[in-house]
């Protein structure tokens, strides 16, 4: 994980995208392997929550965080 404080937007393409493969574009994990033990060690938050489904459906309007990172989930243009 990127050891540096990340914080950004990022832009839907469709209606919603997996946590695991948020993660992954965002280069918060290098690997799905990566991406699901962060969330299932409880280190990912949705919306000020901690989400332990893998495959959990985030949509425009929310924010998912971390020690070091904040992404605001921006809808589909």
């Amino acid at each position: 994980m990127n050891a540096n404080f990340l914080e950004g937007t990022f832009q839907l393409r469709s209606d919603y995208i997996p946590l695991c493969d948020l993660l992954k574009i965002c280069d918060i994990a290098e690997t799905g392997g990566e991406a699901g033990l962060l969330i299932i060690d409880g280190e990912v938050m949705v919306d000020g929550e901690v989400e332990l489904r893998k495959r959990a459906k985030i949509r425009a309007g929310q924010v998912v965080s971390g020690d070091g990172f904040r992404i605001h989930i921006a809808p589909a243009p």
